[in-house]
């Protein structure tokens, strides 16, 4: 016969299970419904210096590294069921946003459609070109971007959330000079990543394309100022100029200038002459044609795209190659110019295909 205290012990334990589901149900709820961002612990060299600003499912974080000097963004989306099953692995893609963006800016509404994948957007800088200069010594201090990235922001990611912490769980894409880190990161470290895409991307940096080599530089240089100084617009308020201080032309990879095969460091970043080494990863390119008007960057992009196809035409690579032209065949919103009104179209296309290939 069972005792009156043994009941007593069986309902409170009852209880006890009771609310301890309510408790983890309403903590996730907190951390992800109508709360704050999840908490995210400091790790491998990232500090944050500010709580993180956003929502559940869309925040971002200021964090300091050693890498590189000054505060930086981590953007991150989750699907909106991220909360709903705590054993539940999501894939991750890194998404790197252009020159003289910010993570926050990054506001395209295809990037806040998956719900099965996570987006991780880190501040690249106004012209940190998603490499480790060879000129530590500027005025800028420390520009180790890829260390920052490859070595601290993945894992701090892995760590954190719950993430499908392999190259197939992983893809890099980016817009304009973000098109360039895609690229450059995939080829560097393949064992990371197992797609990757350029959105208008400047991935010929060889002499083939000296114009966006130099275009490149005028952004270490600070060329722009003059127009940032302005009342033109070009870098959004007149008087903001992102590219300051300007910093020596050959502080990123040496000299750009191809005398005595001088320039080999930028040959050896250039993600148009090392194809080859994205074997086994997929590859996506989206281009315009700026209308057939050399005052839109995307005139140029689509003549470095060109020969980035060509390349893996010669190797006989498999990609995935869209040359939208003046923009008609993606709709209204996009004029097949450098801007976020192609780029949202472009991404309207990737997305479906990454979340293809990370289920296949």
């Amino acid at each position: 016969m069972t005792s009156p205290w043994s009941r007593w012990r069986t309902v409170v334990a009852l209880l006890a299970a009771v609310v301890a589901t309510a408790t983890t149900a309403g903590t996730a709820r907190a951390a992800g419904g109508t709360g704050a961002p999840p908490p995210m612990a400091d790790r491998f060299g990232l500090t944050q210096v500010e709580p993180a600003v956003g929502g559940p499912t869309d925040f971002y974080l200021t964090v300091t590294t050693p890498e590189v000097t000054g505060k930086h963004h981590i953007k991150i989306i989750l699907p909106s069921g991220y909360y709903d099953d705590p054993a539940r692995r999501y894939p991750v893609l890194y998404f790197l946003h252009g020159s003289p963006d910010d993570p926050v800016q990054q506001n395209y509404p295809a990037l806040t459609s998956s719900n099965a994948m996570i987006t991780v957007i880190p501040d690249g800088g106004a012209r940190g070109w998603y490499t480790n200069w060879l000129n530590q010594n500027t005025q800028l201090g420390a520009q180790n971007w890829e260390n920052f990235h490859l070595d601290q922001v993945i894992p701090f990611i892995d760590a954190n959330l719950r993430t499908v912490a392999t190259k197939k769980g992983r893809a890099v894409a980016g817009v304009s000079m973000g098109g360039f880190g895609a690229l450059h990161y995939a080829q560097d470290r393949p064992e990371l990543f197992s797609q990757t895409a350029s959105l208008s991307g400047d991935i010929d940096l060889s002499a083939d394309s000296m114009d966006l080599r130099l275009a490149v530089v005028a952004s270490l240089i600070d060329a722009q100022g003059a127009l940032c100084g302005s009342a033109s617009g070009f870098c959004g308020d007149p008087g903001n100029d992102p590219y300051k201080p300007g910093v020596d032309s050959d502080a990123l990879f040496g000299t750009p200038y191809p005398v005595f095969n001088a320039d080999w460091r930028w040959n050896a970043a250039d993600p148009s002459q090392h194809m080859d080494k994205l074997a086994g990863v997929g590859v996506s390119v989206y281009v315009g044609n700026g209308r057939g008007v050399p005052t839109d960057l995307e005139f140029w992009l689509e003549g470095a795209s060109k020969h980035v196809k060509d390349h893996m035409d010669a190797l006989g690579m498999p990609y995935y190659y869209v040359d939208y032209g003046d923009g008609s065949a993606w709709g209204t919103r996009c004029n097949g110019g450098h801007n976020g009104g192609c780029w949202e179209q472009d991404l309207r296309d990737l997305i479906p295909r990454l979340e293809r290939a990370f289920a296949s």
